[in-house]
């Protein structure tokens, strides 16, 4: 269901089934997925992908070409860069070892969360099962590879904790 008071760009894709807030605004080439539940007042960018199964909390803003892929849980106030890309599966495989094209059944998904208020610069790539906590920064191009705790700021590859958001 799309809210009435929700804008969906002519050239987005917003599937049936899907969830749009009120005051959300979806831009053009971006798809939000049927099952995907999406907050009010959130800012969906050019080239934007929301997966099945994504819950995306309110006033969040993901830029161009963000992808948060499925079992994903955005919560409120979330900035994801242009380009940030939430992973799910542990073992990303097309094929089994016997050739065959792995069913949805056979993936190893382990969602990631993203906590109230944290901010994730262009290019930042979370891996399946990691958490991000509130208020966290992670600088642009990070890697972030395992649990951030709440009000931390972490860069690199992996990433890696430089100081508190407050310090």
């Amino acid at each position: 269901m799309i809210h009435q008071d929700a804008y969906v760009h002519p050239l987005a894709n917003v599937e049936s089934g899907a969830t749009v807030g009120a005051g959300t605004r979806v831009w053009q080439f971006a798809t939000v997925r049927s099952g995907a539940i999406v907050g009010e007042e959130c800012v969906i960018g050019q080239g934007a992908f929301v997966d099945t199964d994504v819950v995306l909390g309110s006033r969040c803003k993901l830029e161009n070409f963000a992808s948060v892929h499925r079992g994903s849980r955005v919560a409120d106030e979330v900035f994801l860069g242009p380009g940030v890309i939430l992973t799910n599966d542990s073992w990303p495989r097309a094929t089994n070892e016997d050739g065959t094209l792995k069913t949805e059944a056979e993936w190893h998904c382990q969602p990631t969360r993203i906590e109230t208020r944290a901010s994730l610069g262009a290019g930042v790539i979370v891996l399946p099962g990691v958490t991000v906590g509130a208020n966290c920064m992670v600088g642009a191009g990070a890697v972030v590879t395992k649990d951030l705790a709440s009000g931390l700021v972490a860069i690199g590859n992996p990433a890696a904790v430089v100081r508190s958001v407050s310090g």
